[in-house]
């Protein structure tokens, strides 16, 4: 599958806010977004344009886009589905990213970033009720029981995000045991569940177009 492979600060300085794509450092004074405010080809004294309501619609939409590192094809494909359920579409999109087994885990406290859950994931060293799962964009249930594989749990790798992690909020709809590996879907996730600065109805605006 397509995947974006460029630099990750870059897209944070595209954006003009701090996307969280590099885990640890992103939390450091080596922030790229901290260090250089200018966006990318910009020379110092460039002011960003004003932008119009299609260019902030945009924006937005290419926000949420790196935020759970997915391209134009997949994102789009999430939002339809969106549309077609009952209910607020922008609610129900931030459903279906949520609950993207990758983005689990990154919750959870096992990855200091999507980025590296995603690796996780595809190596095969997650199981969802028993069943190897190597997809990132495996769809969790309420109910499903997401286990880091044991010999896996010893990688330092893992171990490394697990002791990052600790003291970062876990959201209410799943439960997390570190110790153990695992994680309980315990519920849906509700829009009060996403810490994440979004404007989901801004998204909707501008495929609705």
């Amino acid at each position: 599958m397509a995947r974006y492979i460029g630099p990750s600060c870059r897209q944070c300085r595209r954006i003009g806010e701090k996307l969280f794509l590099k885990g640890k450092r992103c939390y450091s004074d080596k922030c790229a977004i901290d260090r250089k405010r200018l966006e990318p080809g910009a020379s110092k004294g460039h002011r960003r344009k004003k932008l119009s309501d299609y260019g902030m619609q945009l924006i937005e939409k290419q926000k949420v886009k790196k935020i759970y590192g997915l391209l134009e094809k997949q994102f789009h494909s999430y939002y339809v589905k969106a549309a077609a359920m009952p209910g607020v579409t922008g609610h129900s999109l931030l459903g279906f990213l949520e609950k993207r087994l990758d983005n689990v885990l990154f919750r959870a406290g096992f990855a200091v970033s999507r980025t590296q859950s995603r690796q996780f994931v595809r190596h095969g060293q997650v199981t969802v009720n028993g069943k190897k799962v190597n997809i990132p964009s495996f769809q969790v249930r309420v109910g499903d029981v997401v286990m880091i594989k044991d010999k896996f749990r010893q990688c330092q790798a893992l171990l490394d995000a697990v002791g990052i992690s600790k003291g970062r909020e876990v959201p209410e709809w799943m439960r997390t045991e570190l110790e153990q590996g695992r994680v309980t879907i315990a519920r849906e996730p509700q829009r009060s569940d996403i810490g994440a600065n979004i404007n989901e109805s801004t998204v909707v605006e501008f495929y609705s177009k």
